[in-house]
């Protein structure tokens, strides 16, 4: 059943063990055909996805994309639907001499509604009360019904219990359109029988609207629209945009917008290689030209060809959906910290990649932070490069050159920013400190046990401090509570440190640097502030 994800219904407390966050929730941005405009809405399977936003839609590549991503391994995916212009349909009931005009919740010419007014069960002398049966079917005239709501004892008056306004403002089908008539609307009779109970259908007036640009995929961070919706989900891991049509790739400034988006939400991008790449040699002269370097994205090449349902015919479409589908399948045979025995993934049957890469060319594309996908996997035991994020030499840290070291530090951080979120409950800094410290190093010393950190000890490991160091009781302050990580996430003793800072407003991590001397011997001090580099050697005792 699709959820929104305002929830992912996650218990947390001090009582409770930080649970291990999904590392595969995959984020997609992009026009359907039907379905909540800028909101994200959790699906677990492509039959969701055609039930809620239409399924394939030739215009759009989302469909597609998702279609991709559940066919090759994906279990969890966020749907962000855009819109340019689009227009609902609306339904017209007579109610005397005047209407009563409904409006479909969602836009589009793919919103099939009817509704049906119907007195059973209301007094003969009533004059304002009905009863109203909305429902969605698949197509416009068929008896499918595929969504159906009934609002009982509904009244025009603004005395009655029922009032119209209010009883239907939870619908998830319908909304008032102008204003609600003095008297209740007619019955609906069957056309045929003039007697039976019938339904009035939409009218033709939905829209789908203009095709999609960047600046719809953008939208607006303060209305929360295009992919700023997402700032009703509570995480996500990965994020596609596919391109906006067949022939349109995304553009660079909607690629910008969306990378600094996922560093805010410490997720990561998957960049589609862009339609003009045909070949290994033309990713390696474009790539030295790529001015989109970090951290926080990917690239897969080449392009795939998969079966057009549609158009009955194979056609060539771009990877991020098949790319997030396969991660999300390595992560549920590898946990996050042994991903390199899932370097070397590969498409399902059905779908491979639309040009060959060669040995020497994997390893060319590797050094710019391109990944090449594979449909089958390299024989005698041989490995392929491991996979990169496209930082390649701008990364804030050498390690985050590697896609599995990056993962893995986010899926750390956002499990424990998640799972310690609850402090925001308690008024002192002071009885918090043990509980979080105890909480946070039972997370690590568990992962640390199932291998997250092999070769080290516990204290070459990781670190947690959340004491006076970065805390403070002042009244003068706002309440926060802070709270100190660090772990090694490749190289033993060179640590990645991160401040996590929960308050009422929210909770914000930073990546940060220590002053030794500070954090060691004045308890006092306030020992992290944000850095461009968040790479540190652990201070000890005799630093």
């Amino acid at each position: 059943m699709s959820t929104t994800a305002d929830d992912p219904g996650r218990a947390t407390g001090p009582g409770r063990s930080i649970a291990r966050l999904t590392t595969a929730l995959t984020a997609f941005v992009g026009r359907t055909l039907r379905g909540p405009v800028n909101r994200p809405v959790l699906i677990r399977s492509f039959a969701e996805f055609q039930h809620v936003y239409g399924g394939l839609w030739q215009p759009s590549l989302l469909g597609y994309a998702v279609e991709q991503f559940f066919d090759n391994g994906g279990s969890e995916a966020l749907i962000v639907r855009v819109v340019n212009g689009a227009r609902s349909a609306t339904l017209d009931l007579r109610a005397g001499e005047d209407r009563l005009v409904l409006r479909a919740m969602h836009p589009g010419t793919r919103e099939f509604l009817r509704v049906c007014v119907d007195y059973d069960n209301i007094p003969a002398d009533s004059a304002t009360d009905f009863n109203l049966t909305v429902q969605r079917v698949r197509i416009q005239g068929t008896e499918k019904v595929e969504d159906q709501e009934i609002f009982l004892n509904l009244s025009t008056s603004p005395e009655g219990a029922g009032y119209l306004p209010r009883a239907i403002a939870g619908s998830a089908l319908v909304e008032l359109a102008g204003s609600v008539p003095a008297v209740r609307p007619e019955r609906t009779l069957d056309p045929a029988s003039g007697i039976a109970t019938g339904y009035v259908h939409s009218n033709p007036d939905g829209d789908d609207g203009a095709p999609l640009t960047d600046y719809d995929l953008i939208g607006s961070a303060t209305g929360r629209t295009g992919l700023f919706a997402l700032e009703h989900a509570q995480y996500f891991n990965l994020l596609c945009i596919p391109p906006l049509a067949r022939d349109q790739d995304v553009g660079p400034s909607a690629l910008l917008v969306a990378a600094r988006y996922c560093r805010e939400r410490r997720a990561l991008l998957i960049v589609d290689p862009p339609s003009q790449w045909h070949t290994a040699g033309d990713a390696l002269r474009s790539m030295r030209e790529w001015n989109l370097a970090t951290e926080d994205a990917l690239m897969y090449f080449p392009r795939i060809l998969a079966h057009d349902k549609l158009r009955g015919r194979f056609e060539s479409f771009a990877p991020c959906g098949a790319v997030a589908g396969m991660l999300s399948r390595a992560d549920e045979a590898w946990p996050p910290w042994n991903a390199a025995e899932g370097e070397n993934i590969v498409l399902r049957p059905g779908y491979r990649p639309s040009c060959m890469v060669a040995e020497d060319c994997r390893a060319r594309l590797a050094s710019f932070g391109v990944n090449a996908i594979q449909s089958v996997r390299p024989a005698g035991g041989r490995t392929h490069p491991k996979l990169r994020t496209l930082a390649a030499g701008a990364a804030r840290a050498a390690d985050w050159k590697f896609l599995s070291a990056r993962r893995l530090a986010l899926f750390i951080v956002n499990s424990i920013a998640q799972g310690t979120r609850w402090v925001v409950m308690a008024q002192s800094h002071l009885e918090l400190a043990s509980l979080v410290e105890s909480q946070v190093c039972a997370f690590f010393e568990r992962l640390h046990e199932a291998g997250a950190f092999p070769n080290r000890d516990a204290e070459d490991a990781y670190f947690v401090i959340c004491d006076r160091r970065v805390n403070s009781e002042s009244a003068a302050i706002p309440w926060r509570f802070r709270l100190l990580i660090g772990f090694a996430a490749v190289r033993i003793g060179e640590f990645h440190a991160y401040r996590i800072t929960h308050s009422a407003e929210g909770s914000e991590v930073s990546p940060v640097t220590l002053n030794r001397l500070a954090s060691m011997h004045h308890p006092s001090a306030e020992s992290a502030a944000p850095t461009t580099d968040d790479r540190f050697r652990r201070p000890r005792p005799d630093a």
